[in-house]
Parts: structure tokens; C-alpha cells; sequence
């Protein structure tokens, strides 16, 4: 079995590895009653109230950087109801100009920070706009090696995410992938919002099914029903697409959670504001009192990432994607965590947004909350 830490790498390590080797269906389920939200909605948002829930996961496929399970409150918010999709980032760059980190020629100040010190520097035809896409192999490998179906690819942005030939045609409701962080949080900017943490991300994909396996209860496929878009088959060289879709699915195209919330499991993954460590939880635990519970946690102030052992910064992903297998990571549930520096861009890597009510109300995002242990 490959280390949990192996699934995805970072855009620096993309660049060494590199060098090394030159339809929709209907959920009847019942609905919480929930407390309303203080303020009209934004368009596209749905309100998560206040309260508290389990965050992380004691059961036996929980990973280390998952567990201990601890009680956990947040105050309201609105989240996305989907993932920011291709038309709403294109609405962004048609209005502001951006260019995202993927359309960048990469800095080799930078990259070299995130790579085993004394790596040379590569050539200038290497040192080239792009990102990291998913290329299956032909036949079973070694899942320890995930070189053999990641690919770092020329001309791959989220203009193009299969590379410089592909294109979104036809995809303005896809969700947007090969974003870094960087560019989620210059899209929040310009959209009066922001990433949510990983503890409003969690209550918001757990609410009315706490502490359970996944974010719509105990079966992964209940009645038969596909209910995110994962993968099925033999990873990572065949798909048998049992849940209609080899790659991404547009956006709402699987069951919504509890609240309306769609694909907070599979589909891609979402950044989060949090920095990552995988002692994150246990060190939390310790701070909270017997009966109490963590405040508006907002993750750690430094990062600590196994798998990207020599970047100054990682940040949390969550909610699984379309690669996601029981044989690999199994990380469509709803504790499960990944995380890749900010610069990072992926084919399988998006993200939504939050709004508060003080936002709302001052036009100005806050600064993230900040973790009091009760």
C-alpha cells in the first residue's frame, strides 16, 4: 500500500520530478431544521449556521494527520453551493486581467525553495508556464510512484486543462482546476469573499450527518446511488466510470448534501485558508478543556508538510476528488486532508468561496478567525 502522503506533489516538486526523469439524480432525505440565515443570501450561496460538530475522524481508514476526532464551533456563513466554475472564473479575468500562476513563466528563486537543496537550476526550455495533469497509464504500477500518472505539462492552465490542445469550450459549468491558491484568494478578492478554514469547510460538508463516514451518511453508494464523482475500477490505469464521468463532472451534477451543497465530496479538491501540519488536531486536542470544544479554529501559524518537506508554506485541500479510490486514499470523505504549497495547480484542484455576515455588511473580509481552546 503507498503512503497516504503520496497522491499529489507540489508544482516545485513537479519541476524535480522532472529533472529526475527528463447524469443528475434526485435524494429524498430529510431535511434539518436549521436557523435562518441573519441577511439575504448571495446569489449562489447557501447559509451554514452556527454551531458545533466532530471534526476529524477516529474510525480505522482515518490517517494520522485526521485523528484525534475533537469537538469543534464555528459561527455562521455562507458557502458556495458548488465549486467557482470556469464561467465564474472567466468573469473574474475578463474584468480584472489576472494571470494565474500556471500562465506564469515559474521563478527558479522560488521553486528552488521547495526542492532538495543543491538541485540545479534547470534550462530555460524547462522553466516554462504550466501545471501538473493527470495522465493514466496503460497498465498497473507501483502506487508508491506517482510519477507514473502525474505529468508535468507545458501550456496546461485552467484555459487548458489537458494541456495547450484542450480547451473549456463547452465547459462553463466544469469547476476550475489548475488554480494555485494564490489565484483562489485573488478571485475572493475581487468577489468580496474568501476561502473558508477547514473547520467551516468540514461543518459545512458534515452538517446533519456528524461524525459519520462520509457527508451524506454510512454507505458510500446508498440504494445503488452514485452520490460524488470518484473513481472506480483499478487506479490509477482504468476507470470504468460506473458513476458516468472519468474526469470532472459539471458542477451539481451528483446528489447535494443535507443543506444543498454539492460535490463537497469527489468531483475536485478546494482549498482552504489553513496552513498544514499533520499534528494539527492532536496539538488542539491538548488545548481543549474536558466537555469543551475549539473556537473558530484556523489551523496552524506554520506549516509542517511531510510531503512537501522543503516549502516554507502548505495549504489544506479538502474534499476528495475524481481520483479518489479505496485502494489510494479514499479521500472522498469528509475529514480526510491533502495540502500542496500555494503556488500549486492541478487538473484535479479548485476551490468555493465563504461570506460572513460582517463581510456582508462592511464590504471588507475580516481577518480568518483564530483558535481559543474552551
Amino acid at each position: 500500500m503507498p503512503s497516504p502522503f503520496d497522491e499529489m506533489r507540489t508544482r516545485g516538486s513537479a519541476v524535480s520530478m522532472f529533472l529526475a526523469s527528463l447524469g443528475l439524480v434526485s435524494f429524498a432525505a430529510a431535511q434539518p431544521v436549521l436557523p435562518a440565515a441573519p441577511q439575504e443570501p448571495p446569489a449562489g450561496m447557501i447559509w451554514v449556521p452556527a454551531g458545533e460538530f466532530t471534526m476529524g475522524s477516529d474510525r480505522p481508514e482515518a490517517r494520522p494527520d485526521e485523528r484525534p476526532a475533537h469537538r469543534v464551533r464555528v459561527d455562521g456563513f455562507w458557502i458556495d453551493a458548488t465549486e467557482v466554475t470556469n464561467k465564474q472564473f472567466a468573469a473574474f479575468v475578463e474584468a480584472t486581467g489576472y494571470v494565474t500562476t500556471a500562465e506564469r513563466k515559474p521563478d527558479w528563486e522560488e521553486l528552488k525553495k521547495q526542492v532538495p537543496p543543491g538541485t540545479p537550476k534547470p534550462p530555460d526550455e524547462v522553466l516554462v508556464a504550466g501545471s501538473l495533469v493527470f495522465t493514466p497509464p496503460a497498465r498497473a504500477v507501483d502506487l508508491r510512484d506517482f510519477s507514473q500518472w502525474w505529468s508535468w505539462t507545458p501550456g496546461a492552465d485552467w484555459r487548458h486543462p489537458q494541456g495547450p490542445e484542450s480547451s473549456i469550450d463547452d465547459m462553463e459549468d466544469y469547476p476550475v482546476v489548475h488554480v494555485s491558491w494564490e489565484d483562489a484568494n485573488a478571485y475572493c478578492r475581487w468577489a468580496g469573499r474568501r476561502l473558508p478554514s477547514e473547520a467551516e469547510w468540514e461543518r459545512a460538508a458534515r452538517l446533519g450527518h456528524d461524525a459519520e463516514q462520509y457527508a451524506w451518511g454510512t454507505e458510500l453508494t446508498p440504494g445503488g446511488t452514485h452520490m460524488a464523482n470518484i473513481w472506480q475500477g483499478a487506479f490509477p490505469y482504468r476507470n470504468t466510470q460506473e458513476d458516468g464521468y472519468v474526469g470532472a463532472a459539471p458542477v451539481g451534477s451528483f446528489p447535494p448534501n443535507e443543506i444543498g451543497l454539492y460535490d463537497m465530496a469527489g468531483n475536485v479538491w478546494e482549498w482552504t485558508s489553513d496552513r498544514f501540519r499533520t499534528d494539527t488536531y492532536a496539538e488542539r486536542a491538548k488545548r481543549i478543556k474536558p466537555g469543551g470544544f475549539a473556537d473558530n479554529p484556523a489551523g496552524s501559524a506554520e506549516t509542517a508538510d511531510p510531503r512537501n518537506p522543503w516549502a516554507g508554506d502548505s495549504r489544506v485541500q479538502r474534499g476528495g476528488s475524481f481520483l479518489c479510490h479505496a485502494s489510494y486514499c479514499e479521500s472522498y470523505r469528509p475529514s480526510a486532508r491533502m495540502a500542496t504549497p500555494p503556488d500549486t495547480g492541478l487538473s484535479h484542484l479548485g476551490f468555493r468561496t465563504v461570506r460572513t455576515p460582517e463581510m456582508a455588511a462592511h464590504e471588507d473580509a475580516p481577518d480568518q478567525p483564530t483558535e481559543q481552546g474552551r
